[in-house]
């Protein structure tokens, strides 16, 4: 006997002691003929109306599975977990496209992350800053927003909330990702009475409230709110913010640099460096006195590297820095390692600063330097000598634009740049050069060895000499403070290994 499985139809049985022409054929041919037809149109209907339509009653262990291919293949978020091995193979059918133009996407994997966080720091009273990273995608070609919501530990059904202002401060340099610092701005003080809370950030795929991610930014536990940090006087009076260190840096030239800062800055000053590779065990050890001194701190941000960023992610590093210390330095500053902050005319930097005290933001002009120019003297060993003390030929091409670094009081700033910020408030002035400068010794910071590869005659006063087709003139202003910062550092942290 043989039964045909999905259609439930009668079996004929043809007795063995019945010879086969006693029996009649044309009913057996025409119950055939009709059989075969009802099996070919069951065939030709689409399978998603007879399941829908159809009177039949199936067994129970079919229907489950039925109602599963259905729930699977008419759900686009189960599209890409749909496998027709968690379906029973009894129950398994093609599926035939109502529309056969009508495509379907599988995603795997995800390209870019919508939101990665660095840091969130409250900027105030009522005001948060929360520094990440996002899909460059999404904030140049969608419009994702953001919400915050404030949630108190001692009555977490008296939630504040607020929509969040975003910056973009990395201005379309981002790759895969872009730099976004969203502000959170209450109209009540959170946490006032200090018993503590976290603040949710609400990260919106679009401008259709219904898709977001929800997560928690920070979290303040009971007694650590402290509102006397927001206001002055502040702990140090100059803070340095550095760029990633990448790359293989000499530890020498970190060490003449730190010297040479800790001496400019003076004892009320403190230096940030963000490690992102290039901080080898030689670069470690030179700064780790000072470290020790409580005069800098080295963040570990080698994690960076999975998030592909403007170089290095130095937006993201800058703006991490600018929050995490905006309340603790009246002046903040960003340059690099390779650079050096130079007052002209035997000025002081208070008194510098006091000039500029009624501008949130300044640039400082840079003084181009060779990396490879040395003086030609026979009678100088030039090992024994600091960069900045034999660097001393700077490029004097005039009427081109130069990269400028900057300083900006950072109680008044939202977000910030590599060379300058847009998000302040305040005005911003660009008339420093009189006033204060920096040498640049571009790419001397990665020379391991002597850097000293050409040597030049010392050029008559006014003069130039050419190397390269560019015009160079000799300047010691940096020579002559060599002695007073090695006699410092001697002073301040006692003899290190080298020069």
């Amino acid at each position: 006997m043989r039964k045909d499985g999905g259609f439930g139809g009668a079996a004929m049985v043809v007795s063995p002691s019945l010879p086969f022409h006693c029996l009649d054929a044309r009913p057996f041919v025409a119950t055939l003929v009709i059989f075969s037809l009802a099996i070919t149109i069951w065939q030709l209907q689409p399978y998603e109306s007879l399941l829908s339509s159809s009177s039949c009653s199936f067994p129970n262990s079919s229907a489950s599975s039925t109602a599963i291919l259905k729930q699977k293949l008419s759900s686009p978020s189960n599209i890409s977990s749909f496998s027709l091995s968690s379906i029973p193979s009894s129950s398994r059918m093609p599926f035939v496209p109502k529309d056969p133009n009508l495509r379907t996407f599988h995603p795997h994997g995800s390209a870019a992350a919508l939101f990665v966080q660095m840091g969130a720091y409250r900027g105030g009273p009522n005001t948060f800053a929360i520094v990440g990273l996002a899909s460059k995608p999404t904030h140049v070609f969608g419009k994702p927003w953001y919400k915050c919501e404030w949630v108190p530990k001692s009555n977490p059904s008296s939630s504040i909330r607020s929509k969040a202002y975003k910056m973009l401060p990395d201005w379309g340099y981002g790759r895969v990702y872009t730099v976004v610092v969203v502000n959170c701005t209450f109209p009540v003080a959170p946490n006032a009475d200090n018993a503590g809370g976290r603040l949710f950030l609400y990260s919106y795929y679009s401008p259709f409230p219904r898709r977001y991610e929800k997560f928690v930014a920070l979290e303040e536990p009971p007694g650590s709110y402290n509102a006397s940090l927001f206001f002055p006087p502040y702990k140090y009076d100059y803070l340095y913010c550095g760029s990633s260190l990448y790359g293989n840096l000499s530890a020498s030239r970190i060490r003449e640099w730190m010297a040479y800062h800790a001496h400019f800055f003076g004892p009320s000053s403190h230096f940030v460096f963000h490690d992102a590779g290039g901080v080898s065990p030689a670069v470690r050890s030179v700064l780790e006195p000072w470290v020790k001194l409580g005069r800098a701190t080295v963040q570990d941000i080698r994690a960076q590297a999975e998030y592909d960023g403007y170089y290095y992610n130095q937006f993201l590093v800058v703006n991490d820095c600018l929050h995490r210390y905006r309340h603790a330095a009246n002046w903040t500053f960003f340059f690099d390692v390779d650079e050096y902050i130079y007052l002209p005319e035997s000025r002081t930097l208070q008194n510098v600063l006091g000039q500029l005290s009624k501008y949130t933001q300044f640039t400082i002009d840079q003084n181009p330097m060779s990396n490879s120019l040395c003086l030609k003297n026979a009678s100088e060993d030039y090992s024994r000598e600091w960069g900045f003390e034999k660097l001393v030929f700077r490029n004097s091409i005039t009427g081109i634009r130069r990269d400028r670094k900057y300083a900006i009081q950072a109680k008044n700033a939202f977000a910030t740049g590599v060379h300058m910020s847009e998000n302040i408030v305040g005005p911003t002035t660009h008339k420093t050069e009189s006033l204060i400068r920096y040498y640049h010794y571009h790419n001397s910071i990665n020379i391991m060895g002597e850097p000293c590869r050409e040597f030049v005659q010392k050029p008559v006063k006014n003069n130039a000499t050419w190397f390269e087709k560019i015009p160079y003139v000799y300047d010691d202003n940096m020579r002559r403070l060599a002695d007073e910062i090695k006699k410092f550092e001697q002073q301040t942290i006692g003899h290190l290994r080298g020069n």
